[in-house]
């Protein structure tokens, strides 16, 4: 057998298939997730608890998705440890369930609350106490949790069930995602008859903010898992476990990454010019 593959029946792809890739690329690239993208989700945690954006009210979505992030950072570093202890393997395998769940579920839930708020206001009305909120983030930490014991289960036996499960799961995220920015694209195309020049304009900023930020995070979930979803169905489909093949995908990741936190502090900075202007 080729000294780069790895066939999924072997014990030893099972145990190394994300974390115990020996390859100094993945390695520089876990450090770099973990030394830049810690701090960054931690301040943007630290501003939506301090209230200095719209509150953790409006933001609570983005907050749990912020506590993703920084486990997810964590993860790396714990995966890093695990090339030298090996005891740290059941670690990130088990902090494996907030990237493969937690981030791109909670990044859903905030595309379907634009969309309540666009297509159907009575609606988002309705749900839009921060009792509402917890209810669904609570229901989400229970389905991440279990993604969680299931990544220890699967990446300790066999992972072509893994990569099935996640390739599958990123595409049903990302058909909701792609499903509420079509929604809110024909809605901001429709304008009210009858309604004020003024109240007409205001309506379409809003539904504008609306599109934009469900397009950047559908945008920014494309290019953290489309290419997990393409290398997944190809390991799936030769039964090989290609190291190389992987990096690319680990890279997107990273990148990606950070596309939410700097997008949530440019935010952020408009309010602050709003309020001293």
């Amino acid at each position: 057998m080729n000294n780069s593959t790895a066939n999924f029946t072997t014990p030893e792809a099972s145990a190394t298939f994300f974390f115990g890739l020996v390859d100094s690329q993945i390695m520089c690239v876990f450090g770099i997730s973990f030394l830049l993208g810690l701090p960054t989700h931690s301040y943007v945690t630290w501003l939506i608890i301090t209230g200095t954006g719209s509150g953790v009210a409006s933001e609570f979505f983005n907050l749990n998705l912020s506590f993703c992030e920084i486990g997810s950072s964590l993860n790396a570093m714990f995966g890093l440890l695990s090339y030298m202890f090996s005891s740290f393997t059941i670690l990130t395998n088990f902090l494996q369930g907030l990237g493969v769940t937690g981030c791109p579920l909670f990044q859903c839930l905030m595309c379907v609350e634009r969309y309540l708020a666009v297509v159907h206001p009575v609606t988002f009305l309705k749900y839009k106490p921060l009792r509402c909120r917890v209810i669904c983030c609570t229901a989400a930490w229970i389905i991440t949790l279990g993604s969680c014991l299931f990544c220890i289960f699967m990446l300790s036996f066999n992972t072509e069930p893994y990569v099935w499960f996640f390739s599958t799961e990123f595409l049903f995220f990302l058909s909701i995602q792609l499903f509420c920015l079509v929604a809110v694209l024909r809605a901001l195309k429709q304008s009210g008859p009858g309604e004020r020049r003024r109240e007409r304009e205001e309506e379409n900023h809003m539904k504008r903010r609306a599109f934009y930020l469900i397009l950047i995070t559908t945008v920014n979930m494309i290019m953290l898992y489309v290419p997990f979803i393409i290398t997944g169905f190809f390991v799936i489909l030769t039964q090989q476990n290609i190291v190389d093949f992987w990096f690319p995908a680990f890279l997107c990741y990273v990148l990606a990454g950070f596309v939410q936190p700097v997008l949530y502090l440019q935010r952020v900075r408009k309010i602050f010019c709003h309020c001293s202007s």
